[in-house]
């Protein structure tokens, strides 16, 4: 690409041949891109034009920044970034923290100076660490100060990741901030391609192995012209919280990239979250959007009743299925109708969903202005109204993954399969039916039960093991583990909670499995291929 800036092509070089890319439509107006295009430069540094230099931006309990505030300590990180650590546009750079304002400063820099962001969850352990690590091959990470141990131990014998940078660790020597603070804020944005790498987002598969689909300027630009633009319709007076991590698409878009199109502000609280610190946030900082899964909106529910909701008036839920009964539930707690959505990583963020009176009860809404869903056979051929199939969309965004030959199953023709199961009614509503593969989505998080299998065979009492998802009606789904032990090991309740403990110390915890049931033999194929389908029946 004669255009790029991006003088490392690493990522460039493994993106899918041109045959099993998606196809990438432009059909509105709004997402006619110039050829060079950085999107840092577009939401952050052209806010000045906007008008929005004075307003606020970033917000914790501690400090509040500006546009303008943010615009200048984004600048002298990426100064950090490319005079002091020498990375060239291209190089990606690992992120490793929560949700903060440190951690969006420095998603912001790195992406500012043409590098290539890779976010990872606060909760992943030092072995899913070195799977990204050896996957996306970073030279550098800035990680929060109280999350080094896991990714020092994931980078032993890794030496591609040359150089870790703590942030949100002010007068540390060496740590970010104390190296920013030398700097002046004046940095001229990386002049990226529109189609150079902004982020590689990673997403588990039902093998467990990490997939990396791959993101540029102008895809993140097309996502705020779409959903944003024709649903959400933030405005510069909104207030954002919410609990999807900046790791995830979902709250990459939600808590930062989309509040930023519209010229709005973010809050980060410094407390965890838990339901009832939730509702009091969203009353004590007039937060008026909130974005979160619908089993923590469930939980919300009584205390939003007890204490109210201030002035919220958009709650967006994605991440797993909506049931209509939380719907209801917290419609009767706070009087607003609740905003769902189906995205995907690999689509950056949602694509189907209807707010306020478009709303019908059990759908998850109609098509996103800027894309086309269709609910399709094994061919590709589109069903008839009413008939359950696999849900096939294309439009401005698509599924890249990093050199991964399981970019096949996703893009067919150019379409892209998200893997869901849908029915699409004679008013172009869509309803969720379920995944089409093995996925456990529980508490809006995506768990491959594979990697749960994994993980507990790594326990020396563990002779075979298969992990199913079991619905929930709190948390959509719990996983599910059924376990052969090896001779000499009790099947009671002492050695569920020892099982438990050790998956949650080897993977994230919200992975480990909720159930456990001892059994003598698994089903198994003459081949030996272990049959979950037939585990759903025995749970």
């Amino acid at each position: 690409m004669s255009g790029s800036a991006q003088t490392d092509r690493f990522v460039h070089d493994r993106l899918p041949p041109p045959a099993l890319r998606p196809q990438l439509r432009y059909d509105l107006p709004e997402l006619e891109f110039p050829d060079r295009l950085n999107l840092v430069e577009e939401l952050l540094d052209k806010a000045t034009f906007r008008g929005f230099s004075h307003r606020p931006m970033l917000r914790s309990n501690r400090i509040t920044l500006s546009y303008g505030d943010v615009r200048e300590r984004v600048d002298r990180i990426a100064r950090v970034l490319t005079e002091d650590l020498a990375l060239i546009a291209g190089n990606r750079v690992l992120l490793r923290g929560g949700n903060s304002i440190g951690m969006a400063l420095a998603w912001l820099a790195v992406v500012k100076a043409g590098l290539v962001a890779v976010a990872t969850m606060p909760l992943l352990r030092a072995r899913e660490l070195a799977d990204i690590i050896d996957t996306a091959q970073p030279l550098v990470a800035l990680c929060d100060a109280k999350l080094l141990d896991e990714l020092e131990l994931a980078r032993q014998d890794r030496p591609v990741l040359r150089t870790v940078v703590a942030f949100n660790a002010m007068n540390e020597p060496g740590s970010l901030a104390v190296r920013a603070a030398q700097k002046a804020g004046d940095f001229l944005p990386c002049p990226t391609a529109a189609d150079d790498i902004a982020l590689l987002a990673f997403t588990s598969g039902t093998t467990g192995k990490p997939k990396a689909a791959v993101h540029t300027h102008r895809d993140v630009l097309a996502a705020c012209e779409t959903w944003p633009r024709h649903v959400l319709q933030a405005t510069p007076d909104d207030v954002v919280v919410g609990s999807p991590p900046l790791a995830f698409t979902f709250g990459l878009g939600g808590l930062l990239i989309f509040p930023m199109w519209a010229g709005a502000s973010v809050f980060f609280p410094d407390a965890p979250y838990t339901p009832e610190a939730m509702v009091r946030m969203i009353g004590e900082t007039g937060a008026t959007i909130c974005y979160t899964a619908p089993t923590f909106y469930r939980q919300m529910a009584p205390f939003a009743r007890q204490h109210g909701v201030g002035k919220l008036r958009v709650c967006v839920s994605a991440g797993e299925g909506l049931p209509d009964a939380t719907r209801q539930l917290w419609k009767q707690a706070t009087g607003i109708e609740m905003t769902d959505g189906i995205g995907a990583t690999e689509m950056f963020h949602i694509f189907i969903s209807s707010a306020g009176n478009q709303v019908r009860a059990g759908a998850i809404g109609k098509v996103v202005p800027g894309y086309t869903a269709r609910v399709v056979d094994d061919e590709g051929a589109e069903l008839p109204r009413g008939t359950v199939g696999k849900l096939a969309v294309i439009g401005p965004t698509g599924c890249k993954y990093l050199d991964d030959p399981r970019q096949a199953n996703y893009v067919k023709d150019g379409w892209n399969y998200p893997g869901d199961a849908f029915v699409q009614d004679a008013d172009c509503y869509f309803f969720y039916q379920a995944r089409a593969d093995d996925m456990i989505i529980t508490a809006g998080y995506n768990v491959g039960g594979p990697e749960v299998e994994d993980a507990l065979l790594r326990h020396p009492a563990v002779a075979e093991c298969g992990v199913i998802g079991k619905p929930d009606e709190e948390r959509g789904m719990i996983v599910k583990a059924f376990c052969v032990l090896k001779p000499g090991h009790e099947g009671d309740a002492a050695m569920v909670r020892t099982l438990q403990d050790h998956v949650k110390a080897t993977i994230a915890p919200f992975k480990y499995p909720r159930e456990i049931d001892f059994v003598a033999a698994l089903p198994r194929t003459e081949t030996g291929k272990l049959q979950r389908f037939k585990l759903r029946h025995w749970r």
